[in-house]
């Protein structure tokens, strides 16, 4: 089957496919891999016209807890290969645009919002399921974006906490969410030709 169907108005978000998460790092995602390859077989796919980056980097002006998370993860904010795309990514990023944020949510960087306004679904995939990924779900919802969350594009610290994620947005299907396998999400957008 052809998965180059024609471009639709979605706007894939791609949260923070950093270094840092990667096996043995710190800050390691249990199944990272596996989104990696559901990210790029989207990417591949040429589905979507819309695609964003973000990546997470400390601000050296934090406020509030900010202030002590960036303290406890000090050694991590100041090295930059933990901070870089994963190499995978970093052919898309010449393609697609890359906006940095500071918080959890993608939602904080205007760039970000302004297209989703336009959006027709916000498609969500990446890291962290239980924090930046929630936290930018949630965020779109209360933008009034449908959201689009890829299963199998998104990876937790573990299995346990990653299907709590899941189970969160599950009870906001199906007027908010839609929970789907990449696979799942490429066979609606051929129905809808």
């Amino acid at each position: 089957m052809d998965q180059t169907a024609k471009t639709n108005q979605d706007l894939l978000l791609v949260i923070d496919m950093q270094n840092v998460y990667t096996k043995g790092q710190e800050w390691a995602c249990e199944e990272v891999e596996k989104a990696s390859d559901s990210i790029l077989r989207l990417l591949n796919s040429r589905a979507l016209s819309q695609v964003i980056f973000t990546q997470y980097l400390a601000t050296k002006h934090p406020e509030g807890v900010w202030k002590e998370y960036n303290k406890v993860n000090a050694a991590v904010n100041a090295d930059p290969w933990l901070n870089e795309m994963m190499s995978e990514f970093l052919p898309y990023t010449k393609k697609y645009p890359v906006y940095t944020k500071s918080v959890y949510s993608s939602f904080a960087i205007p760039q970000v919002r302004e297209l989703a306004k336009h959006a027709s679904r916000i498609v969500i995939s990446g890291v962290v399921a239980e924090c930046c990924v929630l936290s930018t779900a949630l965020s779109a919802i209360d933008a009034g974006c449908k959201v689009i969350y890829l299963t199998d594009a998104v990876a937790g610290l573990n299995a346990t906490s990653q299907k709590e994620a899941e189970n969160i947005l599950s009870y906001l299907s199906p007027l908010h969410t839609e929970l789907m396998t990449t696979q799942q999400y490429l066979d609606s957008l051929l129905q809808e030709e």
